[in-house]
């Protein structure tokens, strides 16, 4: 089976995570869309549109499969239907979705990742609560740990770190590769990607891979690109003062949606932070940003922002090189070309 992602009539309003990636490699609960379609169905997948067989089913990348429901999708596509939002089938359309849908994401994920399988054996320097609903994979480091899945399940990668100290409240998951800094408070729904480093007080917030939250400081109803930091101290507002609607300014024409009473930060990759920024509620950060200062950042910062300036490319490319370096990554020439084509998109 052939099955095309089309990512044309959702990519716009998917900013700024769609920027620099196909929808399908958003990443909600624990895996990607694109995992997930690849597992579930055992399909090859295709997301560029000069590549597509013609025996290819197409299916908007922004609605995301479950073991649940992966047929009724299939047969949607083979019969050219249009599926709507429900309690079975959910469809991302605003970015803020991803984290206010990441509970009941990683809950299917965890099922259909870990059925039929037997977790690695947890140490019994940690106390756990639920410990059926505990899946440690391969080489992963859980030591002196609280992990209370009484509440939904708790996910950790192959060869992930989680130090000791760590408070975890599921459902959470923490990628291959990725470390859980010690004395860290997680509350479910938490998504930590793959090679990340996270640590702090994090709740309901998805970090898509190779992003850093590493030291004390608030993170709530958040998404974080690829490649972004969040430097010491730094923390977002989710909740207004007054307990209302939260509108997030989705373009540069100042234009705003409301997406509930409870809303954070959107960081686009390859963006960061220095210590000790306050990010307000439904901030959005763009791509390849540096945030300084002592003003607290507006609540939508253009891609390629150094402060209150902006990047000179040359010297974006060299930064993010650096931060690559630090994962033993490096810059691609397709992303430079991505990161270039952005940015003379944006002068």
């Amino acid at each position: 089976m052939n099955i095309f992602l089309d990512d044309s009539k959702c990519r716009e309003q998917l900013f700024p995570f769609s920027l620099t990636r196909h929808v399908a490699d958003i990443r909600v609960g624990i895996l990607t869309i694109k995992e997930k379609w690849a597992q579930l169905s055992s399909a090859i997948i295709f997301t560029n549109e000069k590549d597509i067989p013609a025996d290819a089913l197409i299916i908007n990348a922004n609605i995301i499969p479950t073991r649940q429901n992966i047929n009724i999708l299939l047969k949607a596509a083979a019969d050219k239907i249009a599926v709507m939002d429900g309690d079975d089938i959910k469809i991302i359309h605003h970015p803020w979705q991803i984290f206010q849908i990441n509970d009941w994401a990683l809950r299917h994920d965890f099922e259909f990742l870990t059925k039929n399988r037997v977790s690695q054996k947890i140490s019994n320097t940690n106390k756990c609560i639920n410990e059926k609903n505990i899946f440690v994979e391969d080489g992963a480091i859980v030591e002196f740990s609280f992990l209370n899945a009484a509440s939904g399940p708790i996910y950790i990668g192959k060869n992930a770190e989680v130090m000791e100290g760590s408070m975890i409240r599921g459902p959470f998951s923490l990628g291959e590769n990725s470390v859980l800094k010690m004395g860290s408070k997680i509350y479910g729904a938490t998504s930590v990607g793959p090679y990340c480093i996270a640590g702090g007080e994090i709740k309901n917030s998805v970090f898509f891979g190779y992003s850093n939250k590493a030291h004390d400081g608030y993170l709530g109803d958040s998404v974080l690109g690829e490649w972004c930091n969040l430097g010491a101290g730094s923390s977002n507002s989710n909740v207004k003062n007054t307990g209302g609607e939260i509108k997030y300014v989705i373009n540069q024409n100042q234009d705003t949606l409301t997406a509930g009473n409870k809303a954070g930060l959107l960081m686009g990759d390859y963006s960061r932070s220095a210590i000790n920024t306050s990010f307000n509620t439904g901030t959005i950060i763009g791509v390849c940003c540096n945030i300084f200062g002592s003003i607290v950042p507006g609540k939508y910062t253009h891609n390629f922002s150094w402060g209150n300036e902006r990047y000179i490319f040359e010297k974006a490319l060299k930064d993010i090189g650096n931060w690559k370096k630090m994962k033993q990554q490096s810059l691609t020439a397709t992303e430079i070309e991505m990161l270039q084509q952005l940015y003379l998109l944006n002068q």
